[in-house]
């Protein structure tokens, strides 16, 4: 038998899922190609602060990073580690948006920041961490623990507690699920909301999706959606009642004009006068998502090519927010279609994954993480298409930013990890069909020696 290539022998040594590596390499490939063509209108870049060289190089930098983390969450963390750090999850959610919505700067290296207007970040030092896309991860890793600890009956605290006298009820399931899922989501919910609506709508249904796939009925979330329902009405009131002012420094305006119909752009650059302020600021809303459906429309079925993308003038962030507008100019219908079939297959495999994982934790752990990053990823290419409203929302793996990036690498390594668990199982069954399979040779064997069977009768 001649031997492996060298390549083959890399992956053929990977023991987590082989499709997911897969999946995760082409990913960052496209990305890296993708971004070397788009950032030459970064204003570092027209301003000569920086080359496209540069630009591709901090990439690569990210890459590198993130490619550590998810080797370290692959390699050195078990599920059991796992099922411990995710019980962190909705402190953490909980303490980064406490920072950002109390604007937090009293200490010099750890303080509340700005994008676009909107309290989002904290900035560390000199890095800058998107706290949402930390949010998204840490709440799906909590709520796949809570889930699993309420199925099982181990919240311990509460059992603890529930012995003593007056804290009876903290025995009761219907307390448990409030106090461990119920208020952490709607909790999470009402503060993400005061920085961006779509957001807590986007991160609300991955939180509700997970804990669906873990077991909880549909009937059983008929209390956390009517306390939803019942969040956003309260805030909306109080904006109201208070005239914007007790929820100023907040994007609550942003979203309750959005809810009622008004704050259109379009209208808004019809009944401004030329060039008034009010003019250009409408334009500057209308010029992203109509650049983004015009690049989508003249990508066509090959593209312009590599590197022959006009709208990237127009665009200032497309290779943030419309990156798959990007792709679809450049590499047309074609190569938005292997972006998509990437998606598209780690959802499928991800329901492998799921099926064959003898952990309960682990199974809504990785359902809850595959529906996360699919469906941001679904979401992109919708708004990219102007079906939808604008939101924030990069595609995974592929978008450039640095606090996306990094978090998805990390989700994709606890995905691997706890997928060796299930290619073990995988693997067993393909050795018990072992005998059932039959080579080349041994069916001419098989064919010979019927052959001669029947010339001797």
């Amino acid at each position: 038998m001649a031997q492996k290539s060298r390549i083959w022998n890399f992956f053929d040594g990977l023991k987590g899922d082989k499709v997911v590596w897969m999946i995760v390499l082409m990913l960052i490939m496209i990305s890296a190609v993708c971004i070397f063509s788009s950032t030459s209108t970064t204003k570092e870049v027209m301003n000569g602060t920086q080359t496209r060289v540069d630009v591709v190089l901090d990439l690569f930098k990210v890459i590198f990073l993130g490619m550590v983390l998810l080797l370290v969450c692959y390699n050195f963390i078990s599920v059991r580690g796992y099922r411990f750090l995710a019980r962190l999850g909705f402190p953490l959610s909980a303490l980064l948006l406490i920072v950002v919505v109390t604007h937090f700067d009293s200490l010099p290296f750890f303080k509340a920041g700005q994008i676009n207007g909107a309290w989002r970040v904290i900035k560390i030092g000199g890095l800058q961490l998107h706290i949402y896309e930390v949010i998204k991860v840490a709440m799906v890793m909590y709520l796949a623990w809570a889930v699993d600890a309420f199925q099982k009956k181990r919240f311990h605290i509460a059992n603890w507690l529930s012995k003593k006298s007056g804290f009876r009820w903290l025995g009761k399931p219907g307390w448990q699920k409030t106090i461990y899922i119920y208020f952490p989501m709607v909790f999470v919910m009402g503060l993400v909301a005061l920085g961006s609506g779509s957001s807590a709508a986007f991160i609300g249904l991955i939180m509700f999706l997970t804990i669906l796939v873990g077991g909880l009925s549909i009937k059983e979330l008929i209390a956390p959606a009517f306390a939803v329902v019942a969040l956003i009405a309260g805030i909306i009131l109080i904006n109201k009642v208070t005239g914007g002012t007790l929820l100023e420094g907040t994007r609550v305006d942003t979203w309750v004009s959005r809810l009622k119909g008004s704050g259109d752009a379009l209208e808004d650059f019809h009944n401004a006068a030329p060039n008034s302020p009010e003019y250009n600021a409408a334009l500057d809303k209308l010029r992203q998502p109509y650049s983004a459906k015009i690049a989508i429309k003249q990508g066509g079925l090959l593209g312009k090519g590599a590197g022959q993308s006009t709208q990237r003038y127009v665009v200032p962030v497309m290779y943030e927010d419309y990156m798959f507008s990007f792709i679809v100019e450049e590499y047309g219908l074609l190569g938005a279609l292997i972006v998509i079939v990437l998606y598209v297959s780690l959802l499928a495999r991800g329901s492998v994954i799921v099926r064959n994982c003898k952990d309960n934790f682990g199974k809504i752990a990785v359902a809850g993480l595959i529906l996360l990053i699919s469906g941001q990823a679904m979401m992109h290419m919708l708004i990219n298409a102007g079906i939808g409203p604008l939101t924030g929302q990069t595609l995974p793996l592929i978008s450039y930013g640095s606090s996306s990036f990094i978090v998805f690498c990390i989700a994709f390594g606890v995905i691997l990890s706890i997928s060796r668990e299930a290619s073990r199982k995988i693997d067993r069954e393909i050795r018990k069909a072992e005998p059932l399979k039959m080579t080349h040779d041994d069916l001419k064997t098989e064919l010979d020696i019927l052959d001669e069977f029947e010339s001797e009768n």
